[in-house]
């Protein structure tokens, strides 16, 4: 009778365990929501993968608010899992014994936050796709809506000022002038900000939530759009709220790559090396652009810049 029930629990275990088929997958999908771009990014995370062979049963997708304890506990059988958003890549760097980790939807300084405060133990790689630009393709689209700039202005809150080095470098090879202000606390934000709209063309808005965030935006907008001075900015979003431009990648574009870097780790094959997105788009903000007496067709734009990349 003992040997029963401790068969009983040892199948319920398993089976509890193996829901949603986890533990025959090759694959796993975290998500860190069901929202509707998180959606997109895993469909087109396990399209891609299931186009270039792998098959639609060997693929597990699991949305952390719904994950069960030993859902996770299961997938480490799989050969790579692929996180979208922060806290899922934060849950799978928290699991000992995982597999390789290609991270999506999340900003290249939100990674390297993450894995630096989980350095594991001689775990696999960890690889990303970075959601944000490379200052190479932002600073070519701004040539070629603005070939008149002469000076880029940039706020560097705390966190973004690691990455000035970067931006520096890629200026100075395409010869554009930039003036950085730094932005210590935000009580310093609209000071800095006078400094950039009397001392720059252009207002280059680097991603950091000290600099632009839902408080503050819309007056950082109104004082550039009062002076005269366009923002380039890193969403969509910005460019609706009145930045004049953007480029960007979608959730899907993102998803895709995911798909093809997990591939990679699949095939047995070196683990690629975290990188920028391959695909992206071009917001304009129309009104804006008329209002500076700018003659610009996203469509145009978006065809020119990826006309660029792809010259040799």
């Amino acid at each position: 009778m003992d040997l029963l029930r401790v068969l009983h629990s040892v199948l319920a275990i398993w089976v509890l365990g193996c829901a949603g088929m986890v533990c025959a997958a090759e694959v796993v999908v975290l998500s860190s929501e069901r929202s509707p771009s998180y959606l997109d990014a895993s469909q087109a995370t396990v399209g891609e993968l299931v186009r270039l062979g792998v098959r639609r049963a060997d693929i597990a997708v699991l949305y952390l608010p719904e994950l069960a304890p030993t859902e996770l506990a299961a997938a480490h059988s799989a050969k790579v899992w692929i996180t979208l958003g922060s806290d899922a890549l934060a849950r799978a760097l928290s699991r000992e014994g995982r597999p390789t980790v290609v991270s999506a939807l999340i900003p290249r300084l939100g990674f390297e936050r993450i894995v630096r405060d989980n350095p594991g133990k001689a775990e696999a790689p960890v690889v990303a796709v970075y959601l944000d630009q490379p200052f190479g393709r932002q600073l070519d689209l701004m040539h070629l809506a603005l070939p008149g700039m002469k000076r880029l202005g940039v706020l560097w809150g705390q966190e973004s000022l690691a990455q000035q080095p970067n931006l520096l470098a890629a200026a100075q090879a395409r010869g554009i002038d930039v003036l950085t202000v730094p932005v210590p606390s935000s009580t310093s934000l609209f000071s800095g900000l006078k400094n950039v709209l009397d001392g720059a063309d252009v207002l280059f808005a680097v991603a950091d939530p000290q600099v632009y965030n839902s408080n503050n935006i819309a007056n950082i907008l109104l004082a550039t759009y009062r002076a005269r001075v366009p923002v380039v900015a890193f969403s969509p979003a910005y460019v609706k709220a009145g930045a004049l431009l953007a480029v960007y990648s979608t959730p899907r574009q993102i998803g895709v790559q995911a798909g093809m870097m997990g591939r990679t780790v699949l095939q047995g094959g070196a683990v690629p090396a975290s990188q920028y997105p391959l695909e992206f788009s071009v917001a304009l903000n129309e009104h804006v652009a008329r209002s500076l007496g700018l003659s610009l067709d996203e469509s145009v734009l978006n065809e020119r810049l990826h006309r660029l990349e792809k010259r040799p």
